[in-house]
C-alpha cells in the first residue's frame, strides 16, 4: 500500500494492531488522515504547548491538586511524544528515502 495514510509492516504486529495503535496517536494528536510532515510537527507543537507541566505552576494554592496536574501533564508530554514519533514513522517517512 503506497500513497498518504499508508503503514509500512512492523514485524510482530498484526495489521490491526498497528492500525489500532496509529487511530489512537492520531487521536491524542487531534489529527486525521491523511497526514503530512508539517501536519505532525504542528499538531506535536500544539499539543506539547497545552500539556506542559509548567503551565500547571501556580494555577491553585493546594499542592496536592497541583503535583496531580503535573503529574498528568508529564504523562501526556510522554504519550505526545511517543505518538508522534510512531506516526511520523509510520505515516510520513523522510522525504530523503527512495
Amino acid at each position: 500500500m503506497t500513497g498518504p495514510g499508508a503503514v509500512c509492516q512492523t514485524p510482530g504486529m498484526s495489521d490491526e494492531m498497528i492500525q489500532q495503535e496509529v487511530t489512537h496517536a492520531l487521536e491524542i494528536l487531534g489529527l486525521t488522515l491523511p497526514v503530512t510532515a508539517e501536519d505532525l510537527e504542528r499538531a506535536k507543537r500544539v499539543q506539547l504547548y497545552n500539556w506542559n507541566p509548567s503551565r500547571y505552576a501556580n494555577l491553585t494554592n493546594h499542592p496536592d491538586q497541583y503535583g496531580q496536574a503535573y503529574l498528568k501533564a508529564e504523562a501526556m508530554t510522554q504519550r505526545i511524544e511517543a505518538a508522534y514519533m510512531l506516526l511520523s514513522a509510520l505515516l510520513a517517512p523522510d522525504e530523503t528515502e527512495g
